[in-house]
Formats: C-alpha cells, sequence, structure tokens
C-alpha cells in the first residue's frame, strides 16, 4: 500500500489525502475526493465525483461509481465526532448516489459490508448496519441505522427498514415494502401493509438448496404463519423436525435470537 505520493492511475483531477493508502493498481476517477484514514486494495475501481471519508477500509475489486458518498458521518444526533469506522469487503459494486455511513459509539462502532454484494443507484446503508455477502438492494432501498441485513438477501426498490432490524438469509422483499419487524430466513414479504407472502424458493433452488431442505422450510414457514401458535410453541416444533437440515437450523436460530418480533 502506499500514499497518494503515486497518481499513475490518480486523475490529476482527483484529490487524495497524503495519509490516505491505495494499493498500487487502484484506479481513482476525476473529482474524486479520498480523505485521511482510508484504506482501498487491490482492483478496486473508484468512479468520478465520489467523495470516501475516513477512517474507512474497502477491500478488494470493489466498483464505486459517480457521485458515490463512503464512510461519512453518521446520520444520529448522539454522534459527537468520535472515531468510528466502515468497513467494506471484496468485490461489491456500489451504483451511483449510494451512501454508507460509518458507526457510532452506542453500537460497536462500526458499519460493515461484507462480498460480492450489489447495492444499486441511490441506496442506503446507515451507521452500525452489518451486510452479509450476495446480498441486493435495489434502487433506493434504504437501511436505517443497526440493521443486520444476512447473506443472499434481496430488497426490492424503495424497500424501507427500521432501525435495529434483522432480516434472515435468502429473504425477498417486494418493491416498496416497509419493513418494520424481523424478516425470517427464506421468507418473502411485500403489499401494504408490509406482510409474509409465502418461502423465496426460486432463490433457494438458484443457490443449491436442496429440494428437501426447501419442503422443510415450505413445512416450518406453515408452522409460524398458518397454525396461530405462538412464536415460543412454533420454534419448539420446527426444531423437533430440524434433523440435520442446515437451512432449518438456522432458522431456529434467528427466530430465538429476534430483537423486534417477527413480521406476522
Amino acid at each position: 500500500m502506499c500514499g497518494s505520493g503515486r497518481i499513475a492511475l490518480i486523475d490529476p483531477t482527483a484529490i487524495v489525502d497524503i495519509k490516505a493508502e491505495l494499493a498500487e493498481d487502484v484506479i481513482v476517477g476525476p473529482f474524486s475526493v479520498i480523505g485521511p484514514d482510508v484504506k482501498i486494495d487491490s482492483g478496486t475501481v473508484i468512479g468520478p465525483h465520489v467523495v470516501i471519508k475516513g477512517p474507512t477500509s474497502i477491500g478488494k475489486q470493489n466498483r464505486i461509481y459517480q457521485f458515490a458518498s463512503i464512510g461519512e458521518d453518521p446520520q444520529d444526533k448522539k454522534y459527537a465526532s468520535e472515531v468510528t469506522r466502515l468497513q467494506i469487503g471484496d468485490r461489491n459494486t456500489i451504483r451511483e448516489f449510494t451512501s454508507m455511513h460509518r458507526g457510532t459509539k452506542q453500537d460497536k462502532g462500526v458499519t460493515q459490508i461484507g462480498n460480492d454484494n450489489l447495492f444499486m443507484a441511490y441506496t442506503h446503508v446507515a451507521h452500525d448496519c452489518v451486510i452479509g455477502d450476495h446480498v441486493i438492494m435495489a434502487n433506493g432501498a434504504s437501511l436505517a441505522g443497526h440493521v443486520h441485513l444476512n447473506s443472499h438477501a434481496i430488497l426490492g426498490g424503495f424497500t424501507l427498514v427500521h432501525q435495529f432490524t434483522q432480516i434472515g438469509q435468502y429473504s425477498f422483499s417486494a418493491m416498496g415494502s416497509a419493513i418494520t419487524q424481523d424478516i425470517p430466513p427464506f421468507v418473502m414479504v411485500g403489499g401494504k401493509p408490509t406482510r409474509p407472502h409465502g418461502i423465496n424458493s426460486v432463490g433457494m433452488e438458484r443457490n443449491g438448496i436442496s429440494p428437501e431442505d426447501i419442503r422443510l422450510i415450505r413445512k416450518a414457514y406453515k408452522i409460524i404463519y398458518k397454525m396461530n401458535l405462538r412464536l415460543e410453541d412454533a420454534i419448539e416444533q420446527m426444531e423437533d423436525m430440524a434433523g440435520d437440515s442446515k437451512q432449518l437450523s438456522d432458522m431456529v436460530s434467528f427466530l430465538r435470537n429476534v430483537t423486534r418480533g417477527i413480521l406476522r
């Protein structure tokens, strides 16, 4: 890694602070601004008019498009300029006008982004969010603070997620969804008001989840949503039939750790 003294791949109109650390093959487009305490690893391409503020670390082979705002201060009135961080993994695509903010001391002080995610134009990731891998946030989808968005989840366009909400793996939201409670893994939601609408069997099939596991998840969905059981009783029934199914075990574990109740 080296500082901004290396200029071969930095457009002459870009501003890169001497305290930023960029791998030698990082590309920085015209009029972009990269502040101190920013680290960018190899193969990452920063488009024109991008602003990156530190402390922020960005992994390998990311692509950040024009007008994105990365690592800005949290939009939290309790924030008092304390040092917090944004961490972005590898191979993420961050499209136009996306904003990602650093964490706050009220949480762990870090906003965390995994690998291989797609953030379409105008998406927003607020302070202290934790995002897994292979996530898609469609245009205009927004996360409030402290949201956990698990791997392979898909948020449709203009989905809004309430703070402290957990979104399970392989879940799916239709466009315009307003999510105010936790969404279990594999569950699809949509409508106004937003309600559950079955399981994301197509997403599961595309990612190699077995027909038997999909059958178990479909049965678990019926236990949660069709049998009028208390959540605790539904979890007990699911545990009894989980067996060696990792997917169903993951679903049970998620349900045992919900923070805002589940959307039902």
